[in-house]
């Protein structure tokens, strides 16, 4: 069970009030968190089946868990869609990306939940055209967590080994505390980004960036 000592804004978990500015959540925990999500649990194990080279299951569907878990929701309420994140850079075709799409579509399709893949080693091919301005070409899938807006939303999972990503810890994540990750300094998107969070969790802080 994540854990709170000291004082900041009261949420509620399991059923008390505890003081959302002193959480902490062990990696061990999140994973726990995370997998009580049975979409989350199931494209874990099915994930593996289709090869894909540093596949990972990353982000808003493993975190917002946590913030769920401490507002007293279902382990995917409020959840938008489910990401995966793979490399492969020995074909940066659109063709292959969307093989894996459908593949990945056709394993998935009695979730009922809305799953996106991308192939982070193309990402840099479309981006700019997409959202008006550049983007780095990646070197891992990992990278590619590494550029989310807000630092503590850097998660991932790795669904062949079931290694635990998180560059910044989770201090943050589980104090839902949303900070401009430096790596990726965008404020306007991380403000906008920020405050859709907000909109659905509304103890969360934002940090001003600098």
């Amino acid at each position: 069970m994540m854990q709170a000592v000291g004082s900041g804004v009261p949420i509620w978990q399991g059923g008390l009030w505890f003081d959302a500015g002193d959480m902490r959540v062990t990696p061990a925990e999140f994973v726990d968190c995370a997998m009580a999500n049975p979409a989350n649990a199931a494209l874990v194990a099915r994930l593996p089946a289709l090869g894909l080279n540093q596949c990972h299951l990353v982000a808003g569907c493993l975190f917002q868990a946590v913030w769920n878990r401490a507002s007293g929701h279902a382990p995917g309420w409020g959840i938008k869609d489910y990401d995966i994140f793979y490399f492969d850079d020995g074909d940066l075709s659109w063709d292959a990306e969307d093989g894996v799409i459908r593949a990945v579509d056709a394993l998935t399709a009695d979730l009922g939940v809305t799953v996106e893949v991308r192939n982070q080693a193309r990402v840099h091919l479309w981006y700019a055209e997409r959202f008006g301005t550049g983007y780095p070409q990646l070197r891992s899938a990992r990278d590619g967590i590494d550029r989310y807006l807000i630092a503590c939303t850097c998660v991932g999972i790795e669904v062949a080994t079931g290694e635990f990503y998180a560059p910044d810890g989770l201090d943050d994540l589980a104090r839902g505390v949303l900070r401009m990750n430096p790596r990726n300094p965008r404020p306007a998107l991380f403000r906008e980004k920020a405050e859709s969070y907000r909109s659905r969790w509304p103890w969360l802080t934002v940090v001003e960036p600098e």
